[in-house]
């Protein structure tokens, strides 16, 4: 059973995906914290309503120009991806990448991920890509060991 922090950490982190997700994720953050409340004792489900940690709101989020939910499915099945991206000035270019992570910043989402026009780790802003096209073509490398390397190549600390 869970602790009274775990359901707290549960609750609040469902609540902020709930505020700052993309649709799909937001109902499924929902959906899933609905039925983590349905399966706890009465004791503990009444609480959850009333927890006093709530997720405050947040800045319009920039609109992503793809389907995130076709960009997570990439990452989960590690495979390649094309996409149609355009740079800070508006010019597009066509990347074939390797995506191995998506981050959720306050005001927009960034994928980390291996460009192979440029042959280096790359981010890449999920509102300036205006087209995404999954791949067959699976990842050279595990997804793991490439989440490694980007870590180390931004000198970023290792999770614990």
């Amino acid at each position: 059973m869970f602790t009274d922090e775990e359901i707290e950490a549960i609750v609040l982190g469902s609540r902020m995906v709930v505020e700052s997700a993309d649709p799909r994720l937001r109902r499924t953050a929902g959906v899933a914290l609905a039925k983590i409340t349905a399966v706890l004792p009465d004791t503990l489900r009444d609480g959850v309503a009333e927890l006093g940690l709530l997720s405050g709101p947040r800045p319009p989020i920039a609109p992503d120009g793809i389907d995130l939910g076709l960009l997570r499915q990439a990452i989960r099945t590690e495979r390649k991806i094309w996409i149609t991206y355009g740079d800070q000035a508006g010019n597009r270019t066509e990347r074939r990448v390797w995506p191995i992570a998506l981050t959720f910043f306050e005001r927009v989402r960034l994928l980390a991920a291996w460009c192979e026009l440029r042959q280096g780790f790359r981010h890449f802003r999920t509102d300036r890509m205006s087209a995404l096209v999954e791949t067959t073509d699976r990842l050279p490398r595990p997804r793991r060991s490439l989440l490694r390397e980007w870590r180390k190549a931004e000198d970023l600390p290792e999770p614990d």
